[in-house]
């Protein structure tokens, strides 16, 4: 055998030992949602792995993955405001990592954990303590005008000083707010006297409705009774102008007179106590005489 034939006995067999030994590490998967960044002896490459397969890549490669999806971490700190109060905060802030900062963000600040912790929770509390500041009083955070500038505000910061760090910020939201106890309590005794008065106004007003529903019901009383009082009137003049005209008819019929004049001596004539009656000879309607001449 000579030589070249040795030589290519011995490449195959360092080929099949390489291959046995590291024949995994010349590809790598990236699981869905991760970007992964390779060292190589201490040098970070300066390039991100997508999720997927990547074939060939270098056996000496040493990775690093970060989960790059959405997620929310909650912090609580305590934030000082202009009257020198400690108002307890909870805050959310939902983030994830830039997949195309993912070489940088592990050469300057490390894995995500770390970026996390020392690079977001820290920015956090400062950016909350800054924001205390501009707050005058601790009641103040109750105020919706109020945690809507502050997550603003927070929103702002934060995207300024971490998103150059590979984090891009989403949201901030402001879960909780815990004032110190003597405030809580002035509160509570604020909103109890609050809801005092406003049942008191309740009170108020719904004896106004009563008020006016009694004054809207007399004054239909009112009317009704002057509408039957008129209509009373009416009947009345009715009446006397009815009697007004049977007088005035009475007063121009003879018959009628001499008819009232004959009921009249009917009446008398069944008196047994009538003995004598005078009669007008001038009359043109003289009276009978009735019992004249009986004795007793």
């Amino acid at each position: 055998m000579n030589n070249k034939g040795l030589f290519s006995i011995i490449l195959t067999g360092i080929i099949v030992v390489v291959v046995l030994l590291f024949g995994s590490q010349f590809f790598k998967t990236v699981p869905a949602g991760h970007v992964a960044v390779a060292t190589l002896f201490g040098k970070v490459v300066d390039r991100p792995y997508g999720s997927g397969l990547h074939i060939p890549v270098n056996p000496l490669y040493q990775w690093y993955e970060y989960d790059i999806r959405e997620e929310t971490i909650t912090e609580t700190a305590s934030v000082p405001s202009q009257d020198q109060l400690q108002t307890q905060m909870d805050v959310s802030v939902k983030f994830h990592i830039d997949s195309s900062q993912t070489p940088n963000t592990l050469q300057q600040f490390g894995e995500k954990e770390r970026v996390v912790t020392m690079q977001l929770i820290p920015s956090l509390r400062a950016a909350l303590r800054e924001a205390g500041k501009t707050i005058a009083r601790a009641e103040d955070f109750f105020l919706e005008e109020t945690q809507e500038r502050l997550q603003l505000q927070l929103l702002n910061d934060l995207k300024s000083s971490l998103e150059p760090k590979g984090l891009i910020i989403v949201e901030v939201l402001i879960r909780s707010i815990t004032l110190p106890p003597f405030i809580m309590t002035a509160i509570e005794g604020k909103k109890e006297r609050e809801q005092e008065v406003e049942k008191q106004k309740a009170e108020l007003e719904r004896f106004r409705t009563e008020q006016q529903e009694l004054i809207v019901a007399s004054e239909a009383e009112r009317v009704a009774a002057e509408e039957q009082a008129m209509k009373l009137r009416v009947l009345a003049d009715a009446k006397a102008y009815e009697i007004e005209k049977v007088n005035e008819a009475i007063a121009d019929n003879e018959a009628y007179i001499q008819l009232q004049a004959l009921e009249a001596l009917k009446k008398i004539a069944e008196d047994p106590s009538a003995k004598m009656y005078f009669m007008d000879g001038n009359s043109p309607n003289p009276l009978p005489l009735l019992h004249m001449g009986e004795t007793q």
